[in-house]
């Protein structure tokens, strides 16, 4: 008495209740926003590079140092297995992305570094970034844009200083 009746997951009734919520979700609506626009990004990264990018590979920029970081540390920061990282590495070493060079601080350590080419492509990205930034423009309109720019830099200065929990 009392229990609703569980609902099937097919139903109409489901698909506009979960449609519903997660609209009203900011969480989800970043994360499928943060999606839609790597998806982009990607297949625009790939015919500006010339290269068979996948978003695994793009992934791997963000956590890689100007100066070199250790595969180790790129695990840890991408929060993946070591052995990811080795083949993305080393897929991105293909491309002439990125190189392996020894660590000078640890000459029995190696770290991953961006080639010249790779610093060029990291140029090329925000470009791409950039042109995805019009089209969201001219769909938000000036003042939204700029209002949710600076919400962002804000929500991100938050994450950035706040516990993951992991």
């Amino acid at each position: 008495m009392g229990q609703a009746a569980p609902v099937e997951p097919a139903s109409p009734s489901f698909a506009a209740e979960l449609t519903a919520h997660k609209r009203a979700s900011t969480g989800q609506l970043l994360v499928r926003a943060a999606r839609l626009v790597n998806e982009r990004g990607v297949a625009q990264a790939g015919d500006v590079f010339g290269l068979p990018i996948r978003a695994a590979h793009l992934s791997l920029f963000p956590h890689l140092d100007l100066d070199g970081t250790r595969q180790t540390e790129l695990a840890r920061r991408m929060r993946v297995s070591k052995q990811a990282v080795h083949q993305l590495v080393a897929e991105l070493e293909q491309f002439g992305v990125v190189e392996r060079v020894p660590d000078p601080r640890d000459g029995r350590a190696t770290l991953v570094c961006f080639t010249d080419r790779g610093a060029r492509a990291l140029f090329d990205g925000l470009a791409v970034l950039g042109e995805l930034e019009v089209g969201m423009r001219e769909a938000l309109g000036e003042s939204r844009m700029a209002a949710l720019h600076d919400a962002l830099l804000a929500l991100n200065d938050w994450l950035d200083t706040t516990e993951t929990g992991g």
